[in-house]
Parts: structure tokens; sequence; C-alpha cells
């Protein structure tokens, strides 16, 4: 005696209730970018914390400003409008240059003048002590750069200290 055939149970059949659904293969190219993605940003995080938004690790010392007040000046004080002239490096490729006169100017203008001097790096620190980050560079104003105007600078040489525009200052 034979048994009638089954039908809709055979291993293949797409009304089988036993059968297994189809395995979905997890993107693994979008999880290693996405992976990576969130190391860089801890990365990034952490270099910026832990500086404290300083471009140098060695803390520095809180800086003191004074300013006596002038009774006769010949010169007006420098503006951010005017381009002043900048003696230029030598090469290109050496990162040399003059130090320019860059106090009472935004902090932004006094890097862009530095760099036109021939030096791309320049370090700022908060000349309050307060050892805030310098994010936004047209909200700084410098009151105090080192090396004086006139000396002979390479990269990371030139300090400028910066206070916020709108906190009291000699400019």
């Amino acid at each position: 005696m034979s048994l009638p055939p089954t039908r809709g149970f055979d291993h293949g059949d797409e009304t089988d209730p036993f059968a297994k659904p189809p395995s979905r293969t997890p993107n693994t190219g979008a999880w290693i970018i996405l992976g990576a993605a969130v190391i860089l940003l801890v990365i990034v995080i952490a270099v910026v914390v832990g500086t404290g938004g300083s471009d140098d690790p060695v803390a520095a010392p809180p800086v003191t400003v004074t300013v006596a007040p002038s009774t006769t000046s010949t010169t007006p004080p420098p503006t951010t409008s005017s381009t002043p002239d900048v003696p230029r490096s030598t090469s290109a490729t050496s990162g040399e240059g003059i130090m320019p006169q860059v106090v009472c100017m935004n902090l932004q203008a006094a890097q862009d003048l530095i760099q036109r001097s021939g030096v791309f790096y320049s370090r700022s620190r908060d000349a309050t002590g307060a050892g805030r980050a310098q994010i936004f560079d047209r909200n700084w104003i410098v009151v105090a750069q080192s090396p004086a105007a006139g000396a002979r600078i390479g990269e990371g040489d030139a300090v400028l200290s910066v206070v916020k525009n709108d906190e009291p200052n000699p400019c």
C-alpha cells in the first residue's frame, strides 16, 4: 500500500511552515565605516578636552598685562582694516619670517599677517590665565605678543596673548 503524496511540506516549498526564513547578511562595510567614525570622533574629543583647548601641551603661566597711559602719540594705533607691509621670508619653504606688530588686532587678522610674513604656525594663549580655547579667532584681540615686532621667527615661535573682544583691554 502506498501513501498519498504530501504537498506543501517539501524542504524547498515556500508554504512549508517549518522552513527557515531567508538569512540576512549584515552590511559589514557600513559597520566598519561607522565604527571608524566613532573612534575618530572619540579621539578628536579626547585631544580637545585633554589639552584644554590649548595649542601648547605645557600649561602657560598667567600673563599680567600692564599698560601705562600715554599722553602723546605720534603714530595711530594699528587697525584691522589696513594691511601693513610685512617683510616676506626669503624662502617660501623655510618657515621663517619677521614678526610683525600685531598688538590690538583681532586674532584672525594677526594670524593672517604672520602667515603673510612666511610663518604659518603661531600660538595663542588666553591672557587672563583661564586657559580658554580660542575657537572663533575673530572674537579675540591680541593684547601682547612674543617676540617683539621686527624679530626673526620660525614656525611656532610667535605667541599671541589674547582676551575676548568684550573684555577690558589696553586697546
